[in-house]
């Protein structure tokens, strides 16, 4: 099968010597898992942290990739799925029995079991889920890791409800886009930032309420102003120094959820304000298999739609790669196989 190589990490403007376009085996299967011939799968910045070497644990070398749609080719003696079907995966394995936290066993698809940027994918038929009737392949492509991730921050760490306002930090990456249409979708309040004017205003189409750009000096009090002082619910995936002004912005007994660090860590946190206020801050990853099949339920019951960026080929999986380094994409990158 035809699949995405990467055979070393470093710079993204020079990706295409390190992720090549190979032949490789087609993947074998156990009684319990099914063989999936893809037809869509999507890029998560943990695809392109792994490629620039900024990941626990890379092996090399390795299929990328976590999200996907696809038809079952062949299965398992034990598989109860039927050829033919059209599903999605959950990618994350090894949750465990505890749903407030991951085991110490959990991965990720896509490092280091090889991913999704391949014609074929291997799955444990529990990890196996029919695409909503409602989306096309592109659409239901979108939805895997990115969709539970904002999932689990909104409704299981977040409890958020109608008419919340909620502050989603860097809008148009895939997550915080999730993020934005969840909330909507349940009639809260939003309000977002991003580097870019043009992100602000697609997000505001879509139906929030505002944006503050967070290049401006001073951003947080822009959106204190522009919120009337009313945030109750942070969104974060950024982190970094930015991080203490959310304990500025957030109304006292109010709730900040971090689902990543893209500018690293927060060096001036002010613990008083914290506690003064009685802030509640909730780290979270990904999603259980519970998690999974309430968000599936969510998508399938408001018929929710992703929203999804630009479609690049297999063999231009480079070029994807990079309008992701250069956070050009409003939603999901899709790679069409």
């Amino acid at each position: 099968m035809k699949a995405a190589v990467l055979e070393q990490t470093g710079n993204i403007e020079e990706l295409n010597q390190n992720l090549t376009i190979e032949e490789v085996p087609l993947p074998e299967i156990s009684s319990d898992e099914v063989l999936i011939k893809l037809k869509y799968a999507s890029l998560n910045h943990r695809d392109l942290w792994i490629a620039r070497g900024m990941y626990s644990k890379i092996k090399l070398p390795a299929i990328l990739g976590s999200d996907c749609s696809g038809i079952i080719h062949s299965k398992g003696s034990n598989v109860t799925l039927q050829t033919g079907e059209e599903v999605i995966i959950n990618p994350s394995f090894k949750w465990g029995y505890e749903e407030h936290f991951q085991s110490s066993d959990f991965n990720i698809l896509g490092m280091p079991e090889n991913g999704t940027l391949a014609e074929f994918v291997s799955v444990n038929q529990s990890n196996v889920y029919k695409k909503p009737q409602h989306l096309d392949m592109v659409q239901s492509a979108a939805i895997p890791l990115c969709g539970v991730t904002a999932y689990r921050a909104l409704f299981v760490k977040g409890h958020i409800s109608k008419n919340d306002n909620i502050l989603i930090t860097g809008i148009g990456g895939g997550v915080s886009t999730f993020a934005l249409l969840f909330a909507l979708h349940i009639g809260a309040n939003v309000f977002v930032t991003s580097g870019s004017d043009d992100k602000i205003n697609r997000a505001i189409s879509l139906g929030a309420r505002g944006g503050i750009n967070y290049k401006q000096e001073d951003w947080n009090k822009g959106i204190t102003e522009l919120s009337g002082n009313k945030i109750n619910v942070i969104i974060d995936g950024a982190g970094g120094n930015e991080f203490s002004k959310y304990l500025e912005i957030c109304n006292p007994g109010g709730t900040i959820i971090s689902y990543g660090a893209t500018l690293g860590i927060s060096r001036n946190f002010n613990l008083h304000r914290l506690f003064w206020k009685q802030i509640k801050i909730y780290g979270t990853t990904a999603g259980s298999q519970m998690d999974f099949i309430q968000m599936l339920e969510f998508i399938n019951s408001y018929k929710f739609v992703p929203a999804t960026d630009r479609i690049f080929k297999l063999d231009d999986i480079g070029s994807a790669f990079k309008r992701m380094n250069h956070s050009e994409q409003f939603g999901k990158i899709m790679i069409e196989i």
